[in-house]
């Protein structure tokens, strides 16, 4: 049996079959927002082709995005004020009808904005996971779940590029997005039906300036990150006025927090070391994450000649290292409370694992590189699942909603600030390296040139092996910057302070372990 805590404060015990059943839909809403992007991304091509509008075709991927950013904090609050419950039904309706109307859509203004309407379904998903997961399960017995969260986040990774490939080759485009009905579907059923949660009564009303004002800053930092270097220059006036306007709202933001009665993201979380902690190191991993699985792919397509269609399974042994690890570490924390030990390994390994990618070039083997990614999925197997765990004990069950969101907030940030700042990196010594074997005419043509492996086998052999020297230069000076980034989160990981686990016995009288002491509001009624 596992505890939970009921309305009155007084122990009580949750079914394990129960709690698995609640599991598997919540997991099921969770593959559902992560297989998104990774289906559409493979049916980009024949999208364009049929919709046209080329010029556009960053803003699918970015409408969606912006949407699951900004609205990441607003679920989270508005969980936390009226149940767990509501607002996670509501959040997956939204993103289905999203999903219904982006396959139904006749050109591309129409996908763009009813790809934003799934985004804005996604945030909802995502958060209200692990808020539910946080309210119905003790932290000490949560480590036991973490090897099946990461599990679905290694089957949308690898699953999606290849389901995404199947779909649009044999059904259509469209019904890349109609895929998400049936699982949708059986989700709402599941979550209906098993998941009981008692309603709360909002004390406040919400706070629509302080929800407005981050959105802006929200927006403002995703779109520096994807605009800055590639559609405008850094220091052009565009990038340059969205960066002014993200600090100033931003400012505004934190004041307006400071007087409103029911802050969309109450400052005092932070006054916990725990939780400030994991909020930076969530940012680093979602940095150092998204950053590798963007460019390992390209480096094996690009030099190492490997097929575009399996792209997915290219990633294989950083996810299955990754899935592990993680159920590895989760047992652990769950038989022994113990935790601090894991973002120090984490945050070793995250760099180890970096410096190695960065040490490739264009005699390295699938084999090396495969073990490689490996060291590199240990450490964040070691990372992913430990942050939102910690920083969900730091905080009071009253803050359990906005405590998951900003962590998960955190985490999307970061993997935009990995993929933006890499990829200029990784852009510009492409570019460079090109320059000088070939010339800036032939690297300006051959640069803008679609260049997988198919394309590559076809160019003369200097062209051929000036871009796999320079797509190798790219890829090391991306991953370099990632594991320099990744030292401030191995340095930041030695201050995490070991607090007992909710679950584990009574907290301490005083500190942060007091704070984490309250009981949860809500039980899983049986």
């Amino acid at each position: 049996m596992s505890e939970t805590v009921k309305q009155d404060g007084t122990a009580g015990e949750v079914k394990p079959r129960s709690v698995r059943v609640v599991l598997m839909a919540l997991m099921i809403a969770m593959l559902l927002a992560m297989l998104d992007n990774m289906i559409i991304g493979t049916a980009m091509p024949t999208i364009v082709g049929e919709l046209g509008g080329l010029e556009h075709l960053s803003w699918v991927v970015t409408a969606y995005t912006l949407a699951t950013a900004a609205s990441t904090p607003i679920w989270g609050k508005i969980g936390d004020m009226y149940g767990r419950k509501g607002s996670f039904l509501t959040s997956i309706v939204i993103f289905l009808v999203g999903s219904v109307l982006s396959g139904m859509a006749q050109d591309m203004g129409q996908l763009i904005g009813f790809r934003a309407i799934q985004g804005l379904g996604a945030g909802g998903l995502m958060v209200g996971v692990m808020a539910i997961i946080g309210d119905l399960i003790p932290p000490r017995e949560r480590g036991k779940y973490q090897g099946m969260m990461a599990g679905v986040m290694a089957l949308a990774m690898i699953g999606g590029p290849l389901v995404g490939g199947t779909i649009t080759d044999h059904l259509g485009w469209r019904w890349a997005f109609y895929i998400n009905l049936p699982l949708g579907a059986v989700a709402l059923a599941m979550v209906t039906a098993v998941l009981h949660l008692p309603k709360k009564k909002a004390k406040g009303k919400i706070d629509y300036l302080g929800a407005a004002l981050l959105t802006i800053a929200i927006t403002s930092t995703v779109l520096v990150t994807t605009w800055g270097g590639t559609e405008y220059a850094w220091g052009s006036a565009e990038v340059i006025g969205l960066i002014v306007t993200g600090v100033l709202s931003l400012a505004a933001f934190l004041y307006v927090e400071t007087k409103a009665a029911e802050p969309v993201m109450p400052l005092h979380i932070f006054r916990s070391r725990n939780f400030t902690l994991m909020s930076v190191i969530g940012f680093l991993v979602g940095f150092a994450m998204f950053g590798g699985v963007l460019y390992l792919p390209l480096f094996q397509q690009s030099v190492q000649g490997a097929s575009a269609t399996n792209s997915g399974l290219l990633l294989l042994p950083m996810l299955l290292s990754m899935m592990v690890i993680s159920l590895i570490a989760g047992r652990i924390t769950t038989s022994s409370g113990k935790y601090k030990m894991f973002p120090i390994l984490g945050g070793a390994l995250m760099v180890i694992g970096l410096f190695l990618l960065a040490s490739m070039d264009t005699g390295t083997s699938r084999l090396v590189s495969g073990l490689y990614m490996a060291v590199l999925g240990a450490g964040l197997g070691f990372l992913m699942q430990i942050t939102m765990l910690v920083a969900q004990n730091s905080v009071d069950m009253k803050d359990m909603g906005v405590a998951s969101s900003s962590a998960t907030l955190f985490r999307t940030l970061g993997g935009s600030f990995g993929v933006a700042l890499m990829g200029s990196l990784f852009t510009s010594q492409v570019t460079d390296t090109m320059s000088e074997r070939l010339g800036p005419q032939a690297a300006k043509a051959a640069g803008s040139a679609q260049l997988d492996a198919a394309s590559l086998q076809k160019l003369p052999e200097a062209v051929r092996d000036a871009y796999q020297h320079a797509v190798a230069a790219g890829t090391h000076s991306a991953f370099l910057l990632g594991a320099s980034i990744a030292v401030l989160g191995f340095a930041l990981a030695w201050f995490v302070k070991e607090v007992p686990l909710r679950g584990a016995g009574p907290a301490p009288a005083g500190g942060e372990g007091a704070k984490a002491a309250p009981a949860p509001q809500d039980s899983l009624a049986h």
